[in-house]
């Protein structure tokens, strides 16, 4: 497997990056204010723009707007199930409010991450259930990512689904979220060891995320079939959907930036790249094409209903804030400060 470096850079970042951060900081969006000191300048906790800059998370800004909609002692639009109406009901929300800062120390994030563990509790102890008690991949997966990043990663519900991930990967590497096969598609097991405590790791929690990664850098993060155009644009949110910049944070953040398979994709990115330094948000989901595509067609009452932060068109706060941590990750000379574990 390929050596994955966790060196801590120390170069200042250029002028032409210092507009597009003085961008990222500003303060009506604390959320990507507190991301960007503390992954990107690597500022300590300790620090005192820091200590500010969270406190105002739950008082403006896009954190602020969404847990205002929640309901006391729930959470938002549930219709049959926290699940559903997608994309506005709990287990949604909560995925955004995990890219947003917040933490369990917030009394409200506590109780919003309880009323949804409960909501989701499958028969084997962990997370992700779906209405047969079962654990279902895509939603466990992507619920033990946000609760680790709220301060479950001690949790045992968190940690039995974690170990249940590791239980079910392809013995030669992936996962499968419907069961059909190995896919890019299935990548949200590997994003929730992208921010799970490397002290807390097993040696078979090692050579899943090996195999796994392996899989990803065989196809160079977009091999697989026909050329789908969705992967090729940039989202927010992600919900469960896939596309390169999907795969090059996780990657970036489990140590494989390095690696010459990963080229393609990080010159894509660059690309994709403003002028003014920033990057668009290209679509919002569901950007769907093909069969799927097809089905909500001839069942349009099915269709999710889109959420966004941003503007479709526009640049984009949370996905250049994305891409300059997956940039400085891929390249530990540069000037941006990426966390180890």
């Amino acid at each position: 497997m390929p050596s994955r470096t966790r060196t801590i850079p120390s170069k200042s970042p250029s002028k032409a990056d210092e507009a597009v951060l003085g961008w990222l900081l500003e303060e009506e969006q604390p959320s990507l204010r507190y991301r960007t000191l503390t992954e990107l300048l690597g500022r300590k906790d300790n620090d005192a723009e820091v200590r500010e800059a969270k406190k105002q998370i739950t008082r403006t800004g896009w954190a602020a707007e969404i847990l205002s909609r929640s309901a006391p002692g729930a959470g938002w639009a549930d219709g049959t199930s926290q699940y559903r109406p997608k994309y506005l009901s709990t287990n949604w929300m909560m995925l955004v409010l995990s890219d947003l800062g917040l933490s369990r120390s917030d009394a409200r994030i506590a109780e919003l991450c309880e009323f949804w563990m409960n909501g989701f509790a499958a028969k084997n102890g962990g997370l992700g259930g779906s209405s047969t008690g079962r654990p279902h991949y895509c939603v466990a997966a992507n619920q033990a990512r946000a609760l680790i990043r709220f301060g479950y990663a001690d949790d045992a519900r968190v940690r039995r689904t974690i170990d249940w991930l590791v239980e079910t990967a392809h013995p030669k590497g992936g996962w499968s979220c419907f069961g059909f096969g190995r896919n890019l598609d299935s990548w949200e097991a590997l994003s929730v060891f992208a921010v799970y405590p490397r002290s807390k790791w097993t040696d078979s929690m090692r050579s899943a995320v090996d195999k796994g990664a392996e899989f990803f850098l065989q196809r160079e993060l977009h091999k697989q079939g026909a050329r789908y155009d969705p992967w090729y644009r940039f989202h927010y949110p992600v919900h469960y959907y896939y596309d390169l910049l999907v795969g090059l944070d996780f990657m970036t953040a489990l140590g494989f930036g390095g690696d010459a398979r990963m080229v393609y994709a990080l010159q894509f990115l660059r690309s994709r790249r403003r002028r003014d330094g920033a990057w668009n948000l290209d679509a919002v989901h569901p950007d769907i094409e093909g069969p799927i595509a097809a089905w909500y067609a001839r069942h349009p009452s099915q269709r999710p209903i889109p959420f966004a932060l941003e503007k479709v068109g526009r640049p984009s706060k949370m996905i250049t804030f994305t891409a300059l941590k997956v940039l400085a990750a891929a390249d530990p000379g540069s000037w941006s400060v990426t966390a180890g574990h």
